[in-house]
């Protein structure tokens, strides 16, 4: 499989072809049990994304969400009112379902402090 510079070379060098025909000659097919071809269009794509210096965010640091969302560690009000903290928030934090939580009201602020636990703990 063709990769960088090689990988841009040899789609420019294509031209004018099917996508089928631009991942199979950069070398992203591999051969099926029974005999028949699969194109990797993923993996060409992320090569030639990566060959183009667009960064695909894989370095580790995305955070725990899904599709390589980053945690913006802010929400919204929903339209029912109810606050969502999503599941790489509570992943995080190791919270299991059926923890439960004290809620203390500020001014501005809720806090959400574990039964049994103290305000203090960071």
């Amino acid at each position: 499989m063709l990769t960088g510079p090689d990988l841009l070379a040899k789609v420019k060098e294509l031209g004018d072809v099917s996508k089928s025909d631009l991942a199979r000659e950069c070398g992203y097919v591999t051969t099926k049990k029974d005999g028949g071809e699969r194109i990797n269009f993923t993996a060409f794509y992320e090569a030639l994304l990566v060959a183009k210096g667009v960064s695909l965010g894989t370095d580790g640091g995305r955070g725990l969400g899904k599709g390589g969302r980053k945690l913006a560690y802010s929400t919204k009000v929903q339209f029912n009112g109810n606050l969502m903290v999503g599941k790489a928030y509570t992943a995080m934090l190791d919270l299991k379902p059926g923890d439960e939580f004290e809620i203390k009201l500020g001014r501005k602020q809720i806090k959400l402090i574990p039964m049994g636990g103290s305000d203090e703990e960071e």
